[in-house]
C-alpha cells in the first residue's frame, strides 16, 4: 500500500518570531535574545510535523508581500513542499516572548490581511488540481471571507473522495459541522463554546463528544484537555489518555503537532487508540522545545511507546 499524501491548507499563515527576555515589564526597552523565525499558522505547522515524521505532505498557503516571501523561504528551508497562492495583503507576523523571570509565555497574534473572493477561488482551484488523499484545513479564517469558507473547501475535497480534517473554532467550525468531516479537534474551551454549555467533568465531556459523532457532526471528535490529556470519540466509542510527563518549555504549535500525528496514523489505517497515542506523543514532544512546533521524530516515537503503555 502506498504512503498516503496529505494536503494541508492554511488560509491565514504567519511568520512566527520567538525570543526570550529576562523580564517583560511596561514602558522601558526590553532587550531580547535567542530570536527564531518559523513558518507558522495551523496547516503550516501540521505540514512541518508531518514532514518530520516522514509523511508525503504538500502545504498550500495564501501569502503575500515580503512577509509572504519570507514564509515561503522558511518552508523551503524546512524541506516542506509548498504551493503559494499570492494575495495582495501582507502575511502577518506573530510574536512569542518567553519571560525568564516568571516562566510565563506571552503570545501576540495579529488578525492578518484581507482576502478577497478571487484569491479564495484561486486557492480552491489549486487544491482541486493537486493530487492528495487527505486534506487538513487548520487555523483561523482571514479577514474578508465568509464563516462558511471551510465548508466550501470541504465540499470540494469530499467530491474528490478526500477525508477532511478541520481544526478551527467559533463560527467557522460550526458552519462546517455535519458535512462529512473525518475529524475535528477543538480544545475543551472551544468545544464548550461550540456547544454553548460547560462540560465540567469527564463523563459530560465524553457524552458530548459521543453525541456530536452520533448526530453526524463529524466522524471523529478529538478534544484536547490541557493537563488532563485528550479524548477521541468515534462511532465505536470514546478513548481517553492522560497527559504525558514532560517538561513544558513552550506551547506554540502543540495542538497542530497533535493533529499532524493523529491524521498520519489514521491515514495509515491505525485504530482509534493508537491514533490518539500518536497525537498525544506529538503534542507532548512539541511542548518540550521553544519556538513553533519543533517536535523531533525520535521524541515522538519514544513518547508514543509511553502513551501506548499507559
Amino acid at each position: 500500500m502506498s504512503e498516503p499524501r496529505i494536503l494541508t491548507l492554511t488560509l491565514n499563515p504567519a511568520v512566527d518570531v520567538a525570543f526570550t527576555a529576562d523580564a517583560v515589564v511596561p514602558t522601558i526597552k526590553i532587550r531580547t535574545y535567542g530570536e527564531t523565525h518559523d513558518p507558522g499558522g495551523g496547516g503550516v505547522n501540521v505540514a512541518r510535523v508531518l514532514r518530520e515524521m516522514g509523511a508525503d505532505v504538500q502545504a498550500v498557503v495564501l501569502a503575500g508581500g515580503v512577509t509572504g516571501m519570507h514564509l515561503e523561504e522558511l518552508l523551503a528551508a524546512a524541506g516542506v513542499p509548498c504551493q503559494r497562492v499570492r494575495i495582495a495583503g501582507h502575511t502577518r507576523i506573530c510574536t512569542t516572548v518567553q519571560d525568564r523571570a516568571t516562566g510565563q509565555e506571552y503570545r501576540f497574534v495579529p488578525e492578518g490581511p484581507l482576502v478577497d473572493e478571487a484569491e479564495l477561488d484561486a486557492c480552491l482551484r489549486l487544491l482541486d488540481a493537486l493530487p492528495g488523499d487527505w486534506l487538513v484545513a487548520s487555523g483561523s479564517l482571514p479577514r474578508g471571507v465568509a464563516d462558511d469558507t471551510y465548508l466550501r473547501f470541504a465540499y470540494a475535497a469530499t467530491r474528490r473522495g478526500r477525508p477532511v480534517v478541520l481544526d478551527t473554532s467559533g463560527a467557522a467550525l460550526k458552519a462546517a459541522l455535519g458535512h462529512s468531516l473525518a475529524l475535528i479537534k477543538p480544545s475543551l474551551h472551544e468545544f464548550q463554546h461550540l456547544l454553548g454549555r460547560t462540560l465540567p467533568d469527564a463523563a459530560s465531556q465524553d457524552e458530548a463528544a459521543r453525541a456530536l459523532v452520533a448526530s453526524g457532526g463529524a466522524e471523529r471528535v478529538a478534544v484536547s484537555l490541557g493537563d488532563q490529556g485528550a479524548l477521541l470519540a468515534t462511532r465505536e466509542g470514546v478513548w481517553r489518555m492522560a497527559a504525558l510527563p514532560v517538561r513544558v518549555r513552550g506551547a506554540v504549535g502543540a495542538g497542530d503537532s497533535f493533529v499532524a500525528a493523529m491524521v498520519l496514523a489514521l491515514a495509515r489505517g491505525a485504530p482509534p487508540r493508537e491514533a490518539l497515542a500518536w497525537g498525544m506523543a506529538a503534542g507532548a514532544a512539541a511542548v518540550t522545545s521553544t519556538g513553533t512546533a519543533h517536535p523531533t521524530r525520535a521524541t515522538i516515537e519514544e513518547l508514543f511507546r509511553l502513551a501506548m503503555a499507559g
